[in-house]
């Protein structure tokens, strides 16, 4: 059930996208054992100008393949995050070559009165979701 939102520059093709778009969703599946079908991913798409992502003193280069992964999730321990963050770069950059240094992320935590996925019913509260 995270909402994951990838903001990348402009000139991916679709087949690599997708292929970012699957494996962001295995990887969540597999860390955060989330169930089958909970998939919510957007895509936005910048120009190089509209991205500045800068190294807050690690001292790495960036590049323009930079991809940001904001998630906004239930509660999830400090292992599932590490796990998450691990496997989603590794496999990113051993399936596609996207440089570890280019990929960043972030993950926000809310609670169950956060969420509502239709109807305006908070769904987690009232039992249809848990």
């Amino acid at each position: 059930m995270p909402l994951v939102k990838i903001d990348m520059i402009k000139g991916r093709s679709n087949e690599e996208i997708k292929e970012i778009l699957d494996i962001s969703y295995e990887v969540m599946l597999e860390a955060f054992e989330a169930p089958k079908g909970d998939r919510y991913q957007i895509v936005t798409q910048h120009e190089p100008y509209e991205m500045q992502i800068q190294d807050t003193g690690l001292g790495i280069e960036r590049t323009d393949e930079i991809i940001v992964f904001s998630l906004t999730t239930r509660y999830r321990t400090e292992e599932q995050k590490k796990l998450f963050y691990k496997k989603l770069v590794t496999r990113l950059h051993e399936s596609i070559g996207i440089r570890v240094e280019d990929i960043m992320i972030n993950l926000v935590t809310n609670s169950d009165a956060d969420w509502s996925f239709f109807s305006g019913n908070a769904q987690f509260l009232n039992g249809e979701l848990k």
